[in-house]
Formats: C-alpha cells, sequence, structure tokens
C-alpha cells in the first residue's frame, strides 16, 4: 500500500495562529496498523489511517499531546516540502 510522505497537523491555539507541525512518514505502524508520522525532531508523533484520523503518540514521560484539528497531506512537489 503507498502511504502519503508527509503531513501538516494543524493544532489550534487559543488566543494566537493555528500551529503547524510537519511530520515525515517512518518506517513503524501504531497500535492501529496505521504509519506512524514523525516531526524533524521526534517529539511530535502520529498514527495518521488512511482516512486521514489522526492518532497522536506519546514520545516521552509525562507528555499529553493534544489532538490536531486537522491532518493535511503534503504534495511533494509543494513549495518548502523536502
Amino acid at each position: 500500500m503507498v502511504h502519503t510522505e508527509r503531513y501538516e497537523l494543524i493544532f489550534q491555539m487559543s488566543g494566537a495562529a493555528d500551529d503547524v507541525v510537519s511530520v515525515r512518514l517512518t518506517d513503524r505502524l501504531g497500535a492501529g496498523g496505521f504509519p506512524v508520522y514523525e516531526d524533524e525532531t521526534g517529539i511530535v508523533r502520529a498514527e495518521i489511517s488512511d482516512r486521514g484520523e489522526v492518532r497522536m503518540i506519546a514520545s516521552g514521560g509525562h507528555q499529553v499531546p493534544g489532538a490536531p484539528l486537522l491532518a493535511r497531506p503534503l504534495s511533494e512537489n509543494a513549495p518548502g516540502t523536502r
């Protein structure tokens, strides 16, 4: 199965502009059997289904990741994607 290589996770921040985090496909699968994506730091991790459903994954102790409003697939040809 072919999976989207990159997503933008959009988090709503109270009183500020939305926070956008780019994540890239890893070679791991999450508990639901879908691919795990992570940002460049490895701190933000998410399992994203083929329907765009997102399950955030804690990357360290005491971390309670918030759920994004949206997971937007990125085209590899879009400006700013590498």
